[in-house]
């Protein structure tokens, strides 16, 4: 497509960075294109990509390339110099300056003008530097806080169950008992970091289950707090036997959880992360599962500093570690509300409909 022709055009396209999976693929197409937007699909995470092309042929346009390769993705970006008005990510593609100094030159037929992100997080995005290149970030926050509450709620009871060392023990023909009866929900204090919309929904759930929950929040909870607030970190962490995250990752909150934090935490305690890999210093959590004289006996991970195909930790093959990678919040209905929404959000931004979309900033 030639500059001349896309400037023409008076359609917004859209570049789909990495799609929503299944069938939801086929309902987020719909709501973009419902919107009078022109689309343009990256097959290379699309499941069944032949087949993709063929249902979509005529009405989308395809590219195949590695979002998570920088250098992919800016020629993805300068290709032609056709441009994208807006993109949209799902599984936090990194957006960063040079791709964003990129995707906004005024020698593109389309500079870019929205970043479209289909869950909570935008730490993936330079929001600094979207801000200078006047690119507006949208996001879907809340659209994920029931699934990864119910989430850290299966992280929790797992490992104070200690299911996984029954599963392996049973799928080996071995009978194994407790060496000592595990302490009930009732028994057990829940912190919980971060009082945001998961935070709250997994204090709910917590609570209804008899635990004694309390709270650490950045800011006070819309309407006052739900649960007790604790007077800092440390004393939270020095008064509950389960702590979970749930802080977005921003310069405050990077690296919060460290050898130090790790050290004021109870005998047998245990630590869940479904927030964001950078707020735990994953080396420190390592060593502290490693050192049986820790007060720490286990954590369940969910994120982590390195993703994707970057992927590595030093937590690998820790048995103290429950490792998923970055499924807590993928239940199908958090998934369509995260699809559905962003589609809409990147539609209003480009129509000029700001009111009532969610934006993130620096």
């Amino acid at each position: 497509m030639t500059r001349e022709a896309a400037a023409g055009m008076g359609r917004k396209r859209v570049l789909v960075l990495d799609a929503a999976p299944g069938k939801l693929l086929g309902r987020e197409l719909e709501r973009l294109l419902g919107h009078g937007l022109e689309v343009t699909l990256n097959l290379r995470r699309v499941a069944d990509p032949d087949a993709a092309r063929a249902e979509w042929a005529g009405r989308v346009e395809f590219t195949d390339f590695d979002a998570f390769d920088g250098e992919a993705l800016l020629a993805e970006a300068l290709r032609e110099g056709a441009g994208h008005d807006a993109v949209k990510s799902r599984g936090g593609v990194p957006l960063r300056a040079r791709f964003l100094a990129a995707a906004t030159d005024p020698g593109q037929a389309r500079p870019l003008r929205v970043i479209g992100r289909a869950g909570a997080g935008t730490d993936h995005v330079d929001l600094a530097a979207a801000a200078r290149h006047g690119v507006t970030v949208t996001h879907t926050p809340g659209s994920n806080a029931t699934a990864v509450a119910e989430f850290a709620l299966a992280q929790l009871l797992a490992l104070t169950r200690d299911l996984r060392a029954y599963d392996e023990a049973a799928h080996r023909g071995r009978w194994r008992s407790p060496a000592a009866p595990p302490r009930g929900l009732s028994e057990l204090t829940l912190g919980i970091v971060g009082l945001g919309r998961t935070g709250l929904a997994l204090a709910e759930r917590a609570a209804a289950l008899g635990m004694d929950v309390r709270g650490l929040a950045r800011r006070g909870p819309a309407g006052g707090a739900p649960v007790p607030l604790a007077e800092s970190l440390p004393a939270l962490l020095a008064g509950s036997d389960v702590v979970s995250l749930h802080v977005p990752l921003t310069d405050s909150t990077r690296g919060m959880i460290g050898k130090g934090e790790l050290a004021l935490m109870r005998p047998g305690s245990v630590l869940l992360n479904t927030a964001r890999g950078g707020i735990v210093d994953e080396q420190a959590l390592a060593d502290a599962l490693r050192d049986p004289g820790h007060p720490l006996a286990a954590a369940a991970v969910d994120t982590f500093a390195h993703e994707h195909a970057a992927f590595a930790s030093p937590l690998f093959g820790l048995p103290g570690a429950l490792l998923t990678p970055h499924v807590a919040g993928m239940t199908g209905s958090a998934m369509t509300t995260a699809a559905l929404s962003c589609a809409d959000h990147i539609a209003a931004l480009l129509g000029g409909r700001p009111q009532g979309i969610p934006v993130a900033t620096a």
